[in-house]
């Protein structure tokens, strides 16, 4: 979900998930346990797991401290559309495509408005396209007839919309608004299950057992550590294990482990 970046909006989230993070939206701060609402009940997760998930979220942290959304945006709108197109795509083909698709339809009536072969010509170029242009004038007629064109702020809305599912709209929440949110792609579901903290494949059930490991502030910037940790080194069919930080705290390493300062903070951490 990497193409340079301009001064630009674009990447960087301008919230992290942060409790106190000022939303200029206007969009007021969710408290934990509405965060932790949100992401659903998972299985209570015992002190060694706990532990170990801390140390894994601190040396994801001090590797990839700049880590953010690679998709390119301005705004709310910007953002969705991009999320969107997203879908068995990579980011940098979506980024190749949507400057032309964002000057071409800069509000959500631009998008209710137009001809569904407009849209498509715009993006032709990334997988599933028809499918993408019905769902990007979807929303775009969604957003102009129930909220005023505008990006709505809670999960329920954005879940609302056509071709906009959790994922997607987690995405938005974190990167535009700053509320906390769990992303589950397919890095952060991979590196879940590799790390053993979840077992489960159904995502929803993946967000769920990660939020109880991180708090809600933890979410969004977490997500992004993950997913750059899964394209740049923990890749689905050949994980770079000799060269990856996190190899003393991952039960799915595929070589014996040198014994570091890291995994003897593990090991000496009590089990429950």
């Amino acid at each position: 979900m990497s193409a340079a970046k301009s001064p630009r909006s674009q990447g960087k989230p301008r919230a992290q998930g942060h409790s106190g993070t000022e939303d200029r939206s206007g969009a007021p701060d969710r408290s934990r346990a509405q965060a932790r609402s949100r992401a659903g009940a998972g299985a209570q997760p015992s002190v060694a797991t706990r532990r170990q998930a801390q140390l894994v979220g601190e040396v994801l942290a001090e590797t990839f401290p700049d880590a953010h959304c690679e998709l390119d945006f301005e705004g709310p709108l910007q953002l969705l559309v991009a999320t969107v197109l997203s879908a068995q795509c990579t980011d940098e083909r979506v980024n190749q495509a949507t400057p032309g698709l964002f000057a071409a339809f800069p509000r959500a009536t631009d998008y209710a408005k137009a001809d569904l072969i407009q849209i498509e010509e715009l993006i032709r170029s990334l997988g599933l396209y028809r499918a993408k242009a019905r769902a990007l004038k979807g929303i775009g007629v969604a957003l102009v007839e129930r909220f005023g064109g505008e990006v709505p702020r809670t999960l329920a809305e954005l879940t609302s919309l056509p071709g906009v599912g959790r994922k997607t709209a987690n995405v938005v929440l974190g990167n535009a608004f700053g509320v906390p949110g769990i992303t589950v792609d397919t890095h952060v579901g991979r590196l879940a299950r590799r790390l053993g903290w979840t077992s489960q494949e159904d995502a929803n059930k993946v967000e769920a057992e990660i939020a109880a490991l991180f708090p809600p502030e933890r979410w969004v910037s977490l997500c992004h550590q993950m997913i750059f940790q899964g394209r740049r080194v923990c890749h689905a069919r050949r994980p770079d294990c000799a060269n990856c930080r996190l190899v003393d705290l991952c039960p799915s390493a595929q070589s014996e482990p040198p014994k570091s300062a890291t995994a003897a903070r593990w090991s000496a951490s009590p089990s429950g």
